[in-house]
Formats: C-alpha cells, structure tokens, sequence
C-alpha cells in the first residue's frame, strides 16, 4: 500500500475543511425573542462567500506541512418553491503551504479545484442533492426543530460531511462521514466590531466504516467540529462564522492523517460588474499608458487583461528584460478595481508533456501573482493562480507565430 498523497496544489481531503461549515451561511437571521425559525429564499439573489481556513497537518503524528486555505463560492437562488429554495453554486478552492520549518512554498495562493453544484434546502434545513456532487461538504446543517427557540436552548439534529477523496485516497465517489451535532442559541456576540444574533453548533465523530474501492480507504475517523455562527438580522442572511476542528484519518495502510485548525468565513454581497464598460475604460488605459503587445476582453468570469506576449526565457520562468516595465504599467491600472479579486492564469504552447505544461504555465502564473503582491496590487488572500497547461490556445501551435501567442498569461478581475 501507499501512503496517501497529502495536501499540496491538489488537495482532496485538505481544501475542503473551510467549506465544512459553509452551508451554515445559507440561513436567516436570528431574533432574540422566542420563535420558530425556518429558512426563507427569494428568487434571484446572489451573494458570495469567502472562507479561510489555517491548518496544520500532521502525517504519522509528526507534522508535515501548515497550510493556508482560500475558498470563494458564488450562490444563486434560482428557484422557490413552497417547500424551500434551489441553489445552484460554484465552488473554487485555492492553498498555499509552508514547510514543516515555517518556510514559505510562494506568496500566491494555488488554484485545486472547482465545483459546481445544485441543491435545494427545505425550510427546516434538509438538503435534497444529487449523488455526483461533492459540495457542500457538510449537508443538513443547521436543521432547524419546528418549535420555538428561546435563548440558551439546545437541540439536535443528524447530518454529514461528503469529502472528495479521489486525490488523497484514490476513492472516486464522495464520501460521506455521518454525525449528530448540537445546537445552542447564544444570543448576542461579536464579529469584527458589529453585534449578531448567534448560535453554536458542535458534533463529534467516531467511525469505522467499511471499505470502499480505492487505493487505500479510512479504517476509524475521529474527529471534532465547534463553530460559532453570527446573524445580519437585515440582511436576512448569515454574516460570518468561526470554527476550530480536528480530524483523524487512520487509514488502511497503517499510515495516519491529522488535520488541526481553524477556519472563518463570511458572506458578501454579489456587486454586478459592468464588464463591456470595464473593458472599454482598461482598453483606453492600455492605449494611453502605450502597453504593446496586452488586449483585454469580457467574460463570463470578469474582465481578462491577456499579455499575449510576455517574455520569458526559453522554457523557464524568467522573465526577460523590460518585462517588468510592462507588469508596473498593468499594475497601476488594476489599482483603479480595488473591489474586484484577481485571477492569474497561465497557458503554453503544445510542447513537452501534459504534466510539464501544467507545471510551467502555472509557475508563470504565480511570477506574475507574486509581482503584484510584492507592490501591494492585492493581498494574497485575494489573488489566485492557476496553470492550464496547452489546454486554452488562442492561435495555431503548428506555427511559431501562433505558439508565441499561445504562451501568454491572463490577468481576471473576477465578477465574483
């Protein structure tokens, strides 16, 4: 047997602990008096969540790695019915680690996965959803008990996680992890110098499940969740959480897998970008400031600023000379969005492997990344990066000419 692939820029079971808690978010407020609570959903609102998680890994009780989390999640209602709401939702997970010594493996956070799903909650809280979808993670939660809830009082309600193992453990459906949590309606506490209407939710887990097809599957799970939950009362929805939390895998190979940490989230509203215009008035910058070879367009993910022909160093993440004139100029422009989080993709041409194309586009990427969060463009927390490899050409790779335009790296000022 092997050991399980921990955590890295494919993170299967780490990625996922600051989505734990995140359909919690998708509640209404809280009163203080004694009330019946049920959720409530209206057509087309959207808003967006945005969760950190810092965890320490330990593999065999020794640690490996600290990790640093970034989740972003875009929610729509798309449908109400008398029974509750419809969902349809992206997830996007991105991490970045520091060794064991506290050394730092880069300044950007690294794209690992996206998600889609759709579900529908009922207004006590039970989820309905397909069994191809790996989020949310933790499903029915909270549910709600029919009655009225005074402060103080406590109930408890049965739910699950759903991880996605295909990467740690090779195990390719989701994996469902039952338990019983509690609940306890706190009254008022506070988040970030506001006052919410806030509750508790706690549960523990012991488990020996059966095996299941992969390369290696949990023999015993344990572990521990505490979160704290704050309500905007006019809003009607969630504004933020906190959570502490411990996991145990231990695993059919004799090997074991520990995760600690904490993790907060909260929830933003969803500000519509007026992408045509944004790309005109970038457009008239990038023409002012006299940028060769950089063209921006619209798209369903934002605005795209593309430096069609960046200069690097033959297969290498060096940039050549003046390249970095180049990067200040784009800079100053995207001062100008500071509302807006940035994603910097990179791309290949076709040469070399799957697998090295990947590596280079997104070690491209994260020089472009790194620079603008070295001159303060953005915090790290809200610049990712991801490599696509030779997967998104815009010319002919049978050509030098349309090689030279597919190694280029684009810069997203996301809609969401």
């Amino acid at each position: 047997m092997t050991t399980p692939k921990l955590p890295g820029k494919k993170a299967g079971l780490l990625v996922k602990r600051g989505l734990r808690a995140l359909p919690l978010l998708f509640l209404l407020a809280f009163p203080l008096r004694a009330e019946e609570f049920h959720y409530k959903y209206k057509t087309g609102d959207k808003y967006r969540i945005i969760s950190r998680v810092f965890e320490d890994v330990y593999l065999d009780r020794r640690l490996n790695h600290h990790a640093e989390i970034l989740n972003r999640i875009a929610v729509e209602i798309t449908g109400v019915r008398e029974e509750g709401g419809r969902h349809e939702a992206l997830f996007q997970t991105a991490e970045k680690a520091r060794g064991a010594d506290g050394n730092p493996r880069g300044r950007s956070f690294q794209w690992a996965r996206e998600y889609d799903s759709i579900f529908e909650r009922d207004k006590q809280g039970r989820i309905a959803i397909g069994k191809e979808y790996f989020m949310p993670v933790v499903r029915d939660v909270p549910v709600f008990p029919g009655r009225d809830l005074k402060i103080g009082e406590t109930w408890i309600a049965d739910g699950h996680e759903m991880h996605d193992f295909r990467d740690s453990f090779g195990i390719e459906e989701p994996y469902r992890i039952p338990f019983t949590a509690q609940y306890t309606f706190l009254g008022n506490r506070e988040w970030r110098g506001k006052t919410y209407p806030a509750f508790s939710v706690s549960y523990r887990i012991f488990n020996e499940p059966d095996p299941v097809q992969g390369r290696i599957w949990p023999r015993r799970i344990i572990g521990a969740s505490d979160q704290q939950v704050y309500w905007d009362r006019e809003l009607g929805q969630a504004a933020a959480y906190e959570e502490t939390f411990r996991m145990i895998f231990e695993l059919s190979n004799g090997k074991t897998v520990e995760y600690r940490g904490r993790a907060e989230a909260e929830i933003l509203e969803a500000l519509k970008m007026d992408r045509e215009q944004m790309a005109r008035d970038i457009a008239e910058d990038l023409e002012l400031l006299e940028i060769p070879d950089v063209s921006v367009r619209s798209s369903d993910e934002g605005v795209i600023i593309s430096l069609d022909n960046i200069n690097f160093q033959a297969d290498s993440t060096r940039l050549l000379p003046g390249e970095e004139t180049k990067l200040e100029k784009i800079a100053s422009i995207l001062r100008h969005y500071p509302d807006r989080d940035i994603l910097v993709g990179g791309h290949t041409a076709l040469a070399g492997t799957e697998e090295g194309r990947r590596k280079l586009s997104q070690d491209r990427a994260s020089l472009v990344a790194d620079y603008l969060i070295r001159e303060n463009v953005r915090g790290a927390d809200r610049v990712v990066v991801r490599g696509y490899g030779a997967d998104s050409p815009v010319a002919d790779n049978t050509t030098e000419e349309g090689r030279q335009k597919n190694r280029r790296v684009e810069i997203i000022l996301l809609e969401n």
